[in-house]
């Protein structure tokens, strides 16, 4: 199984492009928010000198290099765990992926529109995970809401995860039950990125 990396990120910052390098697709990228909205998917051979050495020791039949997956996901914005530009769709592309790349962009160019307006890195990066964060409270308080009623300990448990969503956390270093939670809601906060 490849490793499955979702890109992610404000409009225009580069995430096309950049899919484009890893995986040397063409994907189309455009001056404009929302060129992407199917996520564009491409896979990228990992090549290894370790590999290669011992294929010249053992000389096998053939050699399967390990893949990654790169998924372009259209770019997020401020509201998009309320459905803003389309967001709630985005979202769910982001639950299947292993991992997330969050590109950010560093770069001026008058010709290359901001969503914000404006460019500044560590505000894009709060906004990105500000919108992760409360698209995973919104599924955690639903099951929440469910299991107060059916499921007394797995209710506590999700108490747990909200209230580390709440402080703004990422879902690091959870508890056994709390993980198995976590991957079984696909809950983007616990994904490695």
């Amino acid at each position: 199984m490849a490793l499955e990396c979702g890109i992610v990120g404000l409009p225009n910052v580069g995430k096309s492009t950049t899919f484009n390098a890893l995986s040397k697709a063409t994907a189309k990228s455009s001056n404009f928010p929302f060129c992407t909205i199917e996520p564009n998917v491409g896979i990228a051979i990992v090549k290894d000198e370790r590999i290669d050495a011992l294929v010249d020791l053992v000389k096998p039949a053939n050699v399967v290099y390990p893949t990654v997956k790169f998924v372009d996901i259209a770019g997020l914005v401020k509201g998009a765990s309320k459905g803003e530009g389309l967001g709630n769709q985005f979202l769910s592309h982001i639950r299947d992926v292993n991992i997330i790349v969050h590109l950010v962009r560093c770069f001026e160019d008058e010709d290359i529109i901001h969503v914000e307006g404006s460019i500044d890195p560590k505000r894009d990066i709060e906004i990105i995970s500000t919108e992760l964060i409360l698209s995973d409270l919104q599924i955690i308080e639903n099951r929440l809401a469910k299991a107060k009623k059916t499921n007394k300990q797995e209710a506590g448990i999700l108490e747990e995860i909200k209230l580390k969503l709440e402080k703004g956390e990422r879902l690091v270093n959870l508890k056994a039950e709390e993980e198995n939670i976590a991957k079984e809601l696909k809950l983007i906060s616990a994904k490695k990125v």
